[in-house]
C-alpha cells in the first residue's frame, strides 16, 4: 500500500506567531549551546551577577529582583507567598484569564480574594476601583493585582493610573502588577508608576526559552512578610546571597542563564526605547489590517480602542469554528502558528497573534499575508486590502 502523502506549503522554516514563547533568536540558542558550566566559581557566576543590573534596567527600577526557575505562575507564587499571610484580603481586578488565576492562586493559598471582573474586552474601570479603596477605611485589603497586559484578551491596563487612584484614597494596599505578557515590549516603568511588585518570564519581551521567571519588589513589599513563605520561594537569600547557590536555592539554571543574557545585549544594542517604539508601529501594522478585515463578516478585534490594546499580542474574534478552522490552515498549510481563543467561551470563535520579542516588519506582513490567504482559502468573509492597509502602515512607519 502506498503511502499518501498531502501536499503543504509548510515545509521549511516554521513561524510561530504566538504570544509567548516568543520566537527565539539563533543568537540566544547558540549561546545556549553548550556544554555545562562549571557551577561552582568562575564565568557563569559572573555572568548571573551582570543579568542583575540589566533586569532592573529592563523594569526601569532601583528595586530588588529576585530569579526563580520555574514560568510565570511560579513568579506568582513567590510574589504571594512572600507579602501575605493567612486570612489577608486581595483585590484582583480581572480583564482576562490571568488575573483570575493570579487570584485562584492567592485563595488556594488562605488569602481572602475580592474580584472586580471586567469581562475580556474592557480594561480596568478606575473610577470603580477608587470608590472600593474609599470604602476600605480600615485596610482590610493588602494587596492590589492586577494585569498590565493580559495574554488571554490583549487588554493593556492602566497601571500608573491605578497608582494614581490608591494615592488619591491614601489606601496603604500593595500594587502587584504581572507584566508576563508587556515586559520588554509595552512600556512599563516600575518606579515611577509606583509598583511595589511585579513579575515576569523569561519566554516573551526576554526571548529566552520558557524556564525562568522574575519577582521584583522594593522595601515596602519586603517588610509587608506575611507567614506563607517557604525557604525555596523566600526571595530574600536570592538577592543578597551570601554564596552563589542561594540565587536559585539550589543549582542554576545554567543554559537559560547564558541565552537570557544574550537576549538583554540585544535589548541594550537595540535600545529599549527603540525596542519599545517597534512593537509599538508592528502592532499598528497588525491593526490595520485587521480594521480592513473587519469591515466585512464575524471579524472584530477583541478592544475596540486602541489607547487600551497591547503592543505584544492581538487577541480576535471571528465566530465559531473559524479561530480553529484558521489557525489549523495556518499552520499545516503554510507554517504559521497562531495563538489558540485562550480563555474564551467558545474558544473556537478566538484566535491571537503574537507580535513580541524578536520580531520584524517582512516577519510581520508575511502573517498577515497567510491570515489573508487562510480567510480566502476557507471561505471566511472578510473586507478586501488589508495587506494594502498593513503596507501602507508600514510605509508611514518604516
Amino acid at each position: 500500500m502506498k503511502a499518501l502523502f498531502v501536499m503543504s506549503l509548510s515545509h521549511g522554516r516554521a513561524y510561530l506567531a504566538i504570544p509567548g514563547p516568543s520566537v527565539m533568536p539563533d543568537a540566544v540558542l547558540q549561546a545556549m549551546h553548550r556544554a555545562s558550566p562549571n557551577i561552582y566559581e568562575g564565568e557563569l557566576h559572573d555572568l548571573t551577577d551582570s543579568l542583575v543590573p540589566d533586569l532592573k534596567d529592563i523594569a526601569m527600577t532601583d528595586a530588588h529582583v529576585a530569579i526563580y526557575i520555574g514560568n510565570g505562575h511560579a513568579a506568582w507564587e513567590a510574589a504571594l507567598a512572600n507579602t501575605l499571610s493567612a486570612g489577608d484580603t486581595v483585590l484582583v481586578l480581572a480583564t482576562g484569564r490571568f488575573c483570575i488565576g493570579w487570584g485562584e492562586m492567592a485563595e488556594g493559598m488562605g488569602a481572602k480574594v475580592e474580584t472586580l471582573d471586567y469581562g475580556a474586552q474592557s480594561p480596568i474601570d478606575l473610577a470603580q476601583v477608587e470608590e472600593v479603596l474609599a470604602q476600605d477605611n480600615t485596610g482590610r485589603i493588602k494587596a492590589v493585582l492586577a494585569v498590565h497586559v493580559d495574554t488571554s484578551t490583549s487588554v493593556k491596563n492602566d497601571i500608573a493610573g491605578l497608582r494614581a487612584v490608591m494615592d488619591r484614597t491614601g489606601h496603604p494596599a500593595l500594587l502587584m502588577a504581572d507584566c508576563i505578557a508587556s515586559l520588554g515590549c509595552d512600556r512599563f516603568e516600575m518606579d515611577a508608576w509606583g509598583v511595589d511588585v511585579m513579575v515576569s518570564g523569561c519566554q516573551k519581551g526576554l526571548m529566552t526559552p520558557a524556564g525562568v521567571s522574575f519577582v521584583w519588589f522594593n522595601d515596602k513589599a519586603d517588610a509587608a512578610r506575611g507567614d506563607r513563605v517557604t525557604a525555596y520561594w523566600d526571595w530574600r537569600p536570592r538577592v543578597n546571597p551570601d554564596y552563589y547557590f542561594k540565587y536559585f536555592d539550589g543549582t542554576a539554571p545554567t543554559h537559560h542563564l547564558y541565552g537570557l543574557r544574550t537576549a538583554l545585549d540585544m535589548i541594550k544594542a537595540e535600545g529599549l526605547e527603540n525596542v519599545f517604539t517597534r512593537h509599538e508601529k508592528l502592532a499598528q501594522i497588525v491593526w490595520a489590517a485587521f480594521n480592513q478585515w473587519s469591515t466585512t463578516g464575524p471579524m472584530a478585534l477583541n478592544v475596540a480602542d486602541p489607547a487600551h490594546r497591547s503592543h505584544a499580542v492581538t487577541s480576535v474574534g471571528i465566530g465559531s469554528p473559524n479561530g480553529d478552522a484558521l489557525r489549523k490552515w495556518c499552520e499545516n498549510q503554510c507554517g504559521l502558528t497562531l495563538g489558540i481563543g485562550l480563555g474564551r467561551d467558545p474558544a473556537d470563535a478566538y484566535f491571537r497573534i503574537g507580535h513580541m520579542g524578536h520580531v520584524n516588519a517582512h516577519m510581520i506582513m508575511g502573517a498577515l499575508g497567510t491570515i489573508d490567504a487562510g480567510l480566502k482559502a476557507l471561505g471566511i468573509p472578510h473586507g478586501d486590502g488589508a495587506l494594502t492597509a498593513a503596507a501602507q502602515a508600514l510605509a508611514e512607519r518604516a
